[in-house]
């Protein structure tokens, strides 16, 4: 059995290393753009314990969060149909939902005291999240076609929850010593993008010619 580490070394290598192994490890980082401490308990508990929130303030910051990501599903899947740049997007979107994740744990003040642009910091970030599963996918078809589209998102879906799973010990490890003052345990957000950014800008803009007559769209370009 190849487990996609075996391959981790070939990933850092040529740049014609090959599309899906690299697939792999960016949706392994993006566990945590997507799945990660931007959208679990971890900021809930953050800001329970570290900055004096309610429950009910903090309920509504997801509450925000999660319509953002509702209301912008749409226009999400329409920029990454039509852009021809969908791993340069992939990779502002991963930046900027880790800036966000970074500005609520640097900005929160005690209590409360500056909901009014926490609620703006959830809302942008839920935007920008929900670019990231539409863009997967997209640039998962362009690379796979229609036939490997299944398996690979399998995968996908598979590394998403390791690397979740992964960075959310790892945080929780780092607030349990760090206790109560568990800022800190945020520096994982930007490690796993630096990892998504890395391995999602070595995929080659090129699309196999087997893939085009598949998609039936020729003119595809990451």
């Amino acid at each position: 059995m190849t487990f996609p580490g075996s391959q981790f070394v070939k990933s850092l290598g040529p740049k014609n290393a090959e599309a899906t192994v690299l697939l792999t490890w960016v949706a392994l980082f993006l566990g945590e753009l997507r799945d990660g401490l931007t959208m679990i308990n971890m900021q809930s508990a953050y800001l329970l314990v570290s900055k004096n929130y309610s429950e009910k303030q903090v309920g509504v910051l997801f509450f925000v969060f999660g319509m953002s990501q509702f209301l912008f599903q749409a226009p999400a899947g329409y920029i990454m149909d039509y852009t021809h740049k969908k791993t340069l997007v992939l990779s502002v979107v991963g930046i900027g939902t880790t800036l966000c994740t970074i500005l609520t744990a640097l900005w929160a003040k005690e209590n409360g005291n500056n909901l009014g642009l926490m609620i703006f910091i959830k809302f942008v970030q839920g935007a920008l999240t929900a670019l990231i599963p539409t863009g997967l996918n997209s640039i998962t078809q362009g690379i796979v076609g229609s036939v490997g589209m299944t398996s690979q998102v399998s995968k996908n879906e598979m590394m998403n929850h390791l690397g979740t799973s992964v960075i959310v010990v790892t945080a929780s490890i780092i607030a349990y010593f760090k206790y109560p003052d568990i800022g800190i345990m945020f520096i994982v957000s930007p490690l796993a993008c630096f990892g998504t950014v890395l391995f999602l800008n070595r995929i080659k803009p090129e699309v196999s010619h087997s893939c085009e007559v598949l998609l039936k769209l020729p003119n595809i370009v990451f």
